[in-house]
């Protein structure tokens, strides 16, 4: 390991017992998820409903991991597909998989997000599947082209109740190649004050992580790559990150 790489696992430990630190990150997540702070990024011109730190991260476990198959659940405008299309791209051009490719999976995919996203120059490397995905039928599909790849990595963010993300997680964290990522999304919610989400069907005890709690319980195969909390500090994935290591 460099110096440079020893050096931020460091500030990583420092930062995770930094109460002050982690105090006022999290007070930074409250107020900005008020004020719909994710929604204000694009990327390659598409709307992509992210924080800037966790497209970071993003980048560098796929730089990491070179997945051949990316298989992310929830699409909305498309940007996620556009960014994970993009870095596959570039992985490409660097040595990677040269036929990567990702699968978009959402309950309703609008006309107007499907032809942005069909039109665009980072198309050839998604596919889209418009269903439920804990519906039989668009596992089987996604699974069937999970048998003629590599590596997989998993992004989980659709319907954030802690029965659909449980539902997703015991269908698609399976397809997740060890050594990569099972990610799931809005884990925040399991952080944040009780009237956040009074218009939704989530809340506290009822969101990814609680999901997430659960379903390790029985699933020793993953782990919580809590080294990525600690750099990362602001996400909305916060314990999200989930490691296969068997």
């Amino acid at each position: 390991m460099s110096k440079f790489a020893d050096e931020v696992e460091e500030r990583t430990r420092e930062n995770l017992s930094n109460v002050r630190l982690v105090e006022t990150a999290r007070d930074f997540l409250v107020e900005s998820a008020k004020a719909r702070y994710s929604y204000n990024f694009h990327w390659l011109g598409r709307p992509i409903i992210q924080y800037p730190q966790d497209i970071v991260v993003m980048q560098e476990l796929l730089w990491t991991i070179k997945p051949d198959l990316i298989v992310e659940t929830g699409v909305a405008h498309g940007g996620s597909l556009i960014f994970y299309a993009s870095m596959l791209e570039l992985n490409a051009i660097c040595g990677g998989p040269t036929e990567a490719h990702v699968i978009g999976i959402d309950v309703d995919i609008r006309e107007h997000n499907r032809n942005a996203i069909i039109e665009h120059p980072m198309s050839r490397r998604i596919t889209l599947v418009e269903g439920s995905s804990t519906d039989p039928e668009v596992v089987n599909i996604v699974q069937n082209q999970v048998s003629l790849r590599q590596t997989v990595l998993v992004c989980l963010d659709s319907n954030h109740t802690h029965q659909h993300v449980l539902e997703e997680l015991n269908l698609y964290a399976p397809m997740t190649s060890i050594g990569s990522y099972c990610v799931v999304f809005d884990t925040l919610i399991e952080q944040m004050p009780d009237d956040t989400y009074s218009d939704r069907p989530w809340g506290r005890g009822n969101s990814p992580l609680s999901a997430i709690n659960e379903f390790r319980i029985e699933n020793t195969d993953f782990e919580i790559d809590r080294s990525i909390d600690g750099r990362l500090l602001i996400s909305v994935a916060p314990g999200g990150f989930l490691k296969r290591i068997s």
